[in-house]
């Protein structure tokens, strides 16, 4: 049943949120730090996703997901975000960026090959897109796709692919006679192969490489939807993306403010809390208001992204606003904290070097200032 409560308008996003925030603290929690310093993919726990429910989280039920909603793709990303964005954006990875895409361009044939492997995390999945000397400009990718009787021959690269060392399954774009076009692709593939992980900044607890295709040939069967549409899958799959993206923004800056509070009140200078200092006042106050802004635009935008349903300006305002809310939370949380912050006894170092991909991945922030200049001129000058 429907309510007012925007964050969990149904009993069933409540119950939901509850249960993966229960998850987070007893599961997530624990580990994150340890798998971080590994820069390591936690794949048992990755599993126990399946277990919850949630791998499928926007697949319908009579396929075995949960079918459920983009704000509950929303609840999930935001609450794991607070103990391990990493190991989040490896869940997104798999949740957002192949399962949910690949179901909504698949045929039955392809669903009963690949899905229930998927759903429950036996096949871990990933999504290639960015290639080398491609990342925004997508539509200049050079990844190939050639026919040749009852298969197609792929060749090209892509890089800084999500789960790519893990991935058993995943979802490419490639041309074909120059149109993007989507395939599904598995290791059994001959010609397929992963580089090494590709160490990185942040995100550790989720592994990331390059994916090649040397010579490699995919079954014609494993073609998503038509030769040629596979531009609008990515348009309509990026626009969740974002705003799953979003809320792991929201879910760093939620944990880091509650530490800042937590800190500001139980540290002495000069005789009492510094919350009673107004530049301390000054980064809670101001970590809060963006905090709030972001979650009601996130969770607005959210009710508005489906399958059926585009926002494309909303959901690239909503990563756009909110990505960078995650970074500037943790950075004024880091500098309440003073020394204590910067070492790794305490979460925000990690948390503050996760944020910072929030505004480069699913689209940089300036992809989406032109977007949204794009769709705004279109809207008002016609």
């Amino acid at each position: 049943m429907q309510n007012d409560d925007l964050y969990n308008p149904t009993e069933v996003h409540q119950l939901l949120r509850e249960s993966v925030a229960e998850f987070t603290a007893r599961e997530v929690e624990p580990q994150a730090e340890e798998f971080d310093r590994r820069e390591q993919l936690n794949i048992p726990l990755f599993r126990k996703l399946g277990e919850l429910g949630v791998l499928g989280v926007t697949i319908p039920e009579e396929d075995g997901g949960a079918g459920l909603d983009s704000t509950a793709a929303v609840i999930v990303h935001h609450e794991l975000s607070k103990s391990d964005p990493g190991f989040c954006l490896a869940y997104l990875a798999h949740a957002m960026l192949f399962v949910n895409n690949f179901y909504h361009c698949s045929n039955a044939e392809q669903r009963a090959k690949y899905l229930a492997k998927s759903l429950s995390g036996e096949w871990i999945g990933a999504m290639g897109m960015t290639e080398p000397g491609y990342g925004t400009d997508v539509l200049g990718m050079t990844t190939t796709a050639v026919r040749d009787g009852d298969e197609y021959i792929l060749n090209g690269t892509k890089t800084y692919i999500t789960n790519g060392p893990e991935a058993f399954v995943f979802l490419v774009y490639a041309k074909v006679d120059g149109r993007v076009t989507s395939f599904v692709v598995d290791r059994d593939c001959p010609g397929l192969s992963t580089s090494n992980h590709i160490p990185k900044m942040g995100m550790r607890a989720s592994s990331m490489s390059e994916v090649i295709f040397d010579e490699c040939r995919v079954p014609v069967g494993n073609v998503l939807g038509a030769v040629g549409g596979g531009l609008s899958h990515m348009m309509r799959n990026l626009e969740i993306e974002r705003l799953t993206l979003a809320a792991m923004s929201l879910g760093i800056a939620d944990r880091c403010l509650e530490i800042m509070v937590r800190h500001a009140n139980e540290r002495v200078a000069f005789g009492q809390s510094i919350n009673r200092f107004g530049q301390i006042q000054r980064y809670i106050g101001e970590s809060y208001a963006m905090t709030e802004a972001a979650r009601a635009l996130i969770y607005n935008v959210a009710r508005s992204v489906g399958a059926e349903q585009r926002n494309r300006l909303g959901s690239d305002a909503a990563k756009l606003y909110a990505a960078p809310v995650g970074k500037q939370v943790a950075d004024h949380c880091m500098q309440v904290m003073g020394g204590s912050g910067y070492c790794r006894e305490y979460p925000v170092e990690r948390l503050l070097r996760d944020a910072k991909l929030l505004e480069i991945g699913g689209g940089t922030l300036e992809s989406h200032q032109k977007n949204i200049t794009k769709d705004l001129t279109k809207q008002i000058c016609g």
